[in-house]
């Protein structure tokens, strides 16, 4: 497997599993899984695959990952554009099989249950601003990029950093779900909005 497979296979699995978890389990039966199980679905999803391909290809799966590592000198600037094809169409094919399974449901309806899309406004979770859903993103979006540069550091205990980066992208998603449906990651967020349809690709 080459490394831009690596990214295709690493940014499906992110979403088929943090999105899927989202629109087929969140809310089966009544309670369902819940945010906290979202939570734990998308960082589970990066810790399992930063540990089956991470060694590959580096383990991005996400462009603003691969745009961080790249202006903290730890990453190629010639491989960006086709590591962001790469997650960018591994996010549109997870949505497109995660479509296909939902919609077996009957009575589903993608623009209407908004598919695990991310917004704001009227479209957040909890009703949040445009301003306070682009604070919440920058800031977690960064935190993400520290944490990341410090698990991966040569100094860092070996092989912990999937753990501490799993386990901070849980915590993203605790934080920042009511306010945006947590993005942190564009690739993720085009792979549903196209399939939601409407509003969703607007506020992309």
């Amino acid at each position: 497997m080459n490394k831009y497979f690596a990214e295709f296979f690493g940014t499906f699995w992110l979403v088929f599993g943090g999105c899927g978890s989202a629109v087929l389990a969140a809310a089966y039966p009544e309670l369902g899984i819940g945010f906290a199980g979202v939570s734990l679905a998308f960082g589970l999803t990066v810790l399992t695959m930063a540990y089956a391909v991470g060694h590959i290809s580096g383990g991005h799966f996400n462009p603003a990952v691969s745009v961080g590592l790249l202006v903290g000198g730890r990453f190629s600037p010639k491989e960006l554009i086709p590591y962001i094809i790469a997650q960018v169409i591994g996010a549109i094919a997870a949505g497109a099989v995660l479509y296909l399974i939902a919609s077996g449901k009957m009575g589903f309806d993608a623009t209407a249950s908004g598919f695990a899309s991310n917004g704001y406004g009227a479209n957040s979770p909890d009703g949040y601003s445009m301003t306070a859903a682009l604070v919440a993103e920058v800031v977690l979006t960064a935190f993400f990029l520290i944490i990341i540069m410090g698990a991966t550091d040569e100094r860092a205990p070996k092989g912990f950093a999937p753990i501490a980066i799993g386990l901070a992208l849980t915590l993203i998603h605790l934080i920042s779900i009511p306010v945006t449906n947590t993005s942190v990651n564009p690739a993720r967020s085009t792979g549903v909005a196209l399939f939601q349809g409407t509003w969703a690709v607007e506020q992309l």
